[in-house]
């Protein structure tokens, strides 16, 4: 007999309050299912390289990715503080946040993001959640936050993530 794999909870967090929320919804539908927590933060480089240039890390680039890791430590502390709970990974990954969360919505039983909840108010989505309603492989759950709550501050060293 073989035996089904653990369901996977896709949270894709950014430095704002209703990532916080997000978070804190995913965690506690994570336990409910019994299901294993993936934490997303997805960064891009403010630069693009040309195609043909040489590879490797540039100032500019090990800069930006620091930041993407303060960004993403600041949301499991405001979440967790200093200990991340047991089937909880955090990962950091390198483009564009609509990319690479519909691409890891096809491994998720269910992607969860926040918004600040301008759409509620008449305004359309931004275009991160846009995409993933279009393009997500898996359920999608909005968890709106007020937009006065005030973001995680960007603070300390980061924790580890892969």
């Amino acid at each position: 007999m073989i035996a089904p794999s653990p369901q996977q909870i896709i949270v894709g967090v950014h430095r704002s309050a209703a990532s916080l929320a997000a978070l804190r919804w995913a965690a506690a539908e994570a336990r409910l299912r019994h299901a294993e927590l993936h934490v997303l933060h997805a960064w891009e480089p403010a630069v693009r390289r040309a195609s043909y240039a040489i590879l490797g890390d540039s100032t500019a680039t090990g800069q930006e990715r620091l930041r993407a890791e303060w960004v993403l430590a600041a949301v499991m502390r405001g979440v967790y503080g200093s200990e991340i709970p047991r089937g909880i990974t955090a990962e950091l990954a390198e483009g564009t946040a609509e990319r690479v969360l519909v691409q890891r919505s096809r491994e998720a039983g269910l992607l969860v993001l926040g918004a600040a909840g301008a759409h509620l108010a008449g305004r359309p989505a931004g275009p991160v959640i846009r995409a993933c309603m279009r393009s997500a492989r898996c359920p999608l759950v909005i968890i709106t936050a007020d937009a006065a709550a005030a973001p995680p501050p960007v603070i300390g060293t980061p924790v580890a993530v892969s």
